[in-house]
């Protein structure tokens, strides 16, 4: 009598993807060979791309019932979708990695055979262990990385033995890790960061050598945004993650307002020879209008107004926050009479309470967050 085959663990393998056409049918076509020692998922979350790379996955999956598309509409940004892709497997096991062909697919099984090995519960691909091999890195992002993870390191002493805090491939066995995946913060870019900072070094967690290689098609996602969203995830785990990551990153974008704010009012003082309230007007209105586009680039990224949204976000802006306005000219033209002519003082007062109502007006009235 012949024994029946003993069940497969399920493996569940999620790609984010967007604008990635060209990358579909070559990761599959590797991945789907793991087919035979595995219970094998593949999900392809796709952020509608604009290039036809869901169609090619949709294709995929009529001869390869392995294959699944997530295709998201109205929602984007790369942590909501690995995210997504691990709330939705099923497999007893995740596999989170990029579809730029950069993390070779033959990879996966050894990080799978040393999770299993080790007990861990995340084990994380990284392009820093001393047995990995980078190819698809340029010299100057290897640098900014370097410094990255080295800041990141300081920022999580609870996993200071790991070499790379930024990978976008590891392994997790869901059960143990889905309670902090719930938690994250999708506004953020780097979801392993992100992970490692919610879990507060309750995880056990290893590492496995990549072997890093250059895109197979397509372009780098890596942008200021990105490099914002890593800084402002970073100041939020140092400061015990109780100050809200929008309100750190409202609060640095109103720093560069400061400076233009003190450029306007020197300007309107010293050159127009404009009077204290005249000047302290300007300054406050053109330095809201500059925040206004610079959270809309960075701040509110995923709800980011183009076009005539743009324009009609800056006015209801304007609008929404010139309470705000109002009490920053109110109080500091108070101060300043008050202090015996201490322009700066009064300023930096005004721009403390014009801060608060800012930040809660337009988050709610012109982004639509909470």
């Amino acid at each position: 009598m012949i024994a029946p085959r003993q069940e497969l663990s399920k493996l569940s393998i999620v790609l984010p993807t967007y604008n990635e056409r060209d990358n579909v049918i070559p990761i599959a076509e590797q991945l789907l060979g793991l087919a035979d020692d595995y219970n094998l998922e593949i999900i392809f979350v796709d952020d509608d791309s604009q290039d036809g790379t869901a169609d090619v996955v949709r294709d995929l999956a009529r001869f390869h019932p392995e294959v699944r598309l997530i295709r998201r509409v109205g929602r984007a940004g790369l942590s909501s979708a690995i995210k997504e892709g691990i709330l939705d497997a099923t497999g007893d096991l995740v596999v989170v990695m990029d579809c730029d062909g950069q993390h070779e697919p033959a990879t996966v099984l050894s990080a799978l055979k040393k999770l299993q090995e080790t007990g861990a519960d995340l084990l994380i691909g990284s392009r820093f262990h001393r047995e990995a091999k980078i190819q698809g890195l340029s010299p100057k992002r290897e640098r900014n990385s370097t410094w990255a993870n080295a800041v990141a390191r300081f920022s999580l002493p609870r996993y200071r033995q790991l070499t790379d805090y930024m990978s976008g491939f590891f392994v997790c066995r869901p059960q143990v890790v889905l309670p902090y995946v719930r938690q994250i913060d999708v506004s953020g870019f780097k979801f392993l960061y992100e992970l490692l900072a919610i879990s507060g070094g309750r995880l056990k967690v290893g590492e496995v050598p990549l072997q890093f290689q250059p895109r197979i098609s397509g372009e780098s996602k890596l942008n200021l945004a990105v490099v914002w969203d890593l800084g402002i995830s970073i100041v939020h785990t140092l400061l015990l993650r109780s100050v809200p990551r929008r309100a750190i990153s409202f609060a640095l974008v109103g720093a560069t307002g400061i400076a233009t704010h003190l450029l306007i009012y020197f300007l309107s003082r010293h050159f127009l020879g404009a009077s204290f309230e005249v000047a302290q007007t300007c300054a406050v209105v053109v330095a809201a209008s500059t925040n206004f586009l610079i959270n809309n680039v960075l701040t509110f990224r995923t709800q980011q107004l183009k076009g005539w949204r743009l324009l009609f976000g800056l006015m209801r802006f304007l609008l929404v926050t010139s309470m705000g306005m109002v009490a920053n000219v109110g109080v500091s033209s108070s101060l300043y009479h008050q202090a015996s002519g201490q322009p700066l003082l009064a300023m930096f007062a005004g721009i403390a309470v014009d801060f608060v109502w800012k930040y809660a007006a337009s988050s709610k009235f012109v982004w639509n967050t909470p």
